[in-house]
């Protein structure tokens, strides 16, 4: 595997405590809850948030060995996406629940 390569675990390999790990950042959260609105975004467009590039590199790193995300090299970029389908064949409903609840935790009270 050279520079540009990402592994990423299979789907029958998803951990359900890896990935409630990954999900358990706030700033992790934040990155699902983009992609979800976007579908697709690079690395650097995901930084626009005010965290250091090595700060992010390290989540990008935590939400794709657990297999919330899917990574792959366009040109000079890195291309982020959620596996959402390969999520809802191991974990029906989980990710929809986890973020239904998050957004429930940051509404004012």
């Amino acid at each position: 595997m050279n520079a540009r390569e990402f592994s990423h675990p299979e789907t029958a390999d998803l951990s359900l405590h890896r990935v409630l790990f990954a999900l358990s950042d706030l700033t992790r959260l934040a990155i699902v809850s983009g992609l979800l609105r976007i579908t697709e975004s690079s690395s650097g467009d995901l930084l626009e948030g005010g965290v250091p590039k090595s700060t992010m590199t390290h989540h990008l790193k935590i939400l794709r060995e657990a297999g919330v995300t899917r990574t792959r090299p366009e040109g000079m970029r890195c291309m982020i996406s959620l596996r959402l389908e390969d999520l809802g064949k191991r974990f029906p409903g989980l990710l929809e629940s986890i973020m239904a609840h998050n957004l429930q935790d940051t509404r004012p009270r």
